[in-house]
């Protein structure tokens, strides 16, 4: 498993913390020393970063690549990175946050499955409390996932939907919308959200932009993961208040407080581009019918 820092730096002993969690799951991460550059607010230039990961995905000795952290830039390296050389190689991708920039690149431009799950210097870095190691392994895996659900989903529009899963965090989103990297998922597909520190009017107003371009009327489902952080202070607002009402109308089923992304419990890792089941019900999950791995 090749390591790569595509967005912000990160903490050396993060780093080192994530690097035993890894070995200690059976793999055998690589990395070389550019993944330690460093800039204000970015792990060194985009040039490098967009070497760093080509390369990364192209060693013939590396399954997988796995994100240091998120924070800010990966959508610097889009413009560098090669889609025909990645295709070719179809190495999984593991990260999520800032990273989604890179997941709506592989997933609609490149063609490629990747995976909405935990990165080195956070998640792995605090071992099995933070990140669910069945889920982070078996994404990596040539086996369909099955059933995945997680205590405190909330059925908002129920019903039961099929189709590729898309998506990510919901302002790396909207920002790659007008541009030539932007989020162009297949219409019958579903669409999962995450968020972190969005305060319910910023949520809306993603999720508008996300109506008035079309995107939204692509989807057969929504997914919404815990989207900690995003209700109003003082409780006034809750995100789900505002998914509820956005959502009133929508012809598909709607599920909110899926662990994965930001979470305040244990991470899910879940592969993106893949055949998916949703089922919106008293017992709501997802249903993953595909690897995302060959």
């Amino acid at each position: 498993m090749a390591l790569v820092a595509p967005a912000s730096p990160f903490d050396r002993s993060d780093f080192d913390r994530g690097v035993t969690e890894l070995v200690r799951l059976g793999l055998e991460p690589v990395f070389d020393e550019t993944i330690f550059a460093r800039e204000p607010m970015v792990a060194g230039p985009a040039a490098m970063r967009a070497t760093a990961f080509s390369h990364a995905f192209t060693r013939d000795d590396v399954d997988a690549v796995i994100a240091v952290r998120g924070g800010y830039g990966s959508v610097e390296l889009l413009p560098a990175l090669d889609a025909d050389l990645l295709r070719r190689h179809r190495t999984a991708f593991v990260g999520y946050s800032d990273v989604t920039s890179l997941h709506v690149y592989l997933n609609c431009q490149v063609g490629l499955a990747s995976v909405h799950g935990a990165m080195v210097g956070s998640r792995l870095a605090n071992g099995p409390s933070c990140y669910d190691p069945g889920s982070f392994l078996a994404s990596l895996g040539t086996e369909p996932m099955g059933e995945l659900a997680t205590d405190g989903l909330v059925s908002v529009q129920p019903g039961e939907a099929r189709g590729p899963i898309f998506g990510g965090t919901l302002t790396q989103i909207v920002g790659s919308l007008g541009t030539p990297f932007s989020f162009e998922p297949p219409a019958g597909h579903v669409l999962l959200i995450d968020e972190v520190a969005e305060r319910p009017y910023r949520l809306r107003r993603a999720l508008m932009q996300l109506r008035l371009s079309g995107r939204l009327a692509r989807a057969a489902a929504v997914v919404f993961g815990q989207l900690p952080r995003c209700d109003e202070p003082g409780g006034s607002i809750g995100a789900i208040d505002v998914v509820r009402e956005f959502f009133a109308d929508f012809p598909g089923p709607v599920i909110f407080g899926f662990a994965t992304g930001h979470t305040t419990t244990p991470l899910l890792s879940v592969p993106l581009g893949v055949e998916t089941r949703v089922i919106a019900a008293a017992a709501s999950r997802l249903i993953l019918e595909e690897a995302a791995a060959e």
